[in-house]
């Protein structure tokens, strides 16, 4: 996996990304897709005039939150392998813990992928099914989830959702699909969030399920932050 220039010790990526490409349209609005309702907050662009609409599967804890996203204009609720997404519609598109939690997700990251203009942005926020906390959160019964929900997350946290970890949801698998597609990787963290930071029953769970796989499922991280660029021509690719 090759080095990819960050510059998250110089403050937000994503907004950073951002008004680097906004630079590049003066005086126009940036339309923003967010898929994946449930997590993020609203990218703070200050200046920059956005219109942000939403796209996420039909789950009952989504519908509860989407309430609340004062940013959002509006939002289609279904299968992400059928709702509408307008081709070439948006400048850019937030990822939002999405991928590691639906079936499809290449076909669907795709869709989305269809809806970016050229040249345009994928902020990509994920959980690393390769990490220890991946590991558990794929693993652990569904009954056992929704029971130490509560307990593991800040309140008003939708969920417990999905847990489908398909290996798309993974450094090397998406790796492989911005190679495969002529997509650029510009920036690339791993962080630690959530329960796998907050909560000390799921800081030693991971250590545990890390200790016992020998460190191939490392408790270093568990989160993926990503900024993907979608080349300016069909035919581009990037060596």
């Amino acid at each position: 996996m090759s080095e990819v220039r960050s510059v998250a010790q110089r403050g937000d990526v994503f907004g950073q990304r951002v008004r680097e490409h906004w630079s590049g349209l003066p005086g126009r609005r940036l339309d923003v897709l967010v898929a994946g309702c449930a997590h993020d907050e609203p990218l703070d662009l200050e200046e920059i005039e956005t219109r942000a609409t939403g796209a996420d599967e039909e789950i009952p804890a989504i519908r509860a939150v989407l309430g609340e996203r004062a940013d959002l204009v509006s939002w289609s609720l279904g299968d992400l392998r059928c709702v509408p997404l307008p081709p070439r519609s948006y400048d850019v598109i937030q990822v939002s813990f999405l991928l590691e939690r639906i079936k499809h997700s290449e076909l669907v990251f795709d869709r989305l992928l269809q809806s970016l203009r050229p040249g345009g942005l994928v902020l990509l926020r994920m959980r690393d099914r390769k990490s220890a906390y991946g590991l558990l959160d794929r693993l652990t019964p569904s009954l056992v989830r929704r029971m130490f929900w509560r307990m593991l997350v800040t309140p008003g946290t939708p969920g417990p959702l999905p847990s489908v970890y398909e290996p798309l949801a993974s450094g090397d698998g998406i790796y492989a699909f911005c190679l495969s597609r002529g997509l650029m990787i510009t920036d690339d963290q791993r962080n630690t969030s959530g329960p796998a930071r907050r909560r000390k029953l799921t800081v030693a769970a991971v250590a545990l399920a890390s200790k016992l796989s020998n460190g191939r499922y490392p408790a270093t991280h568990d989160e993926i932050t990503m900024v993907i660029r979608k080349p300016q021509h069909h035919f581009a690719r990037v060596l």
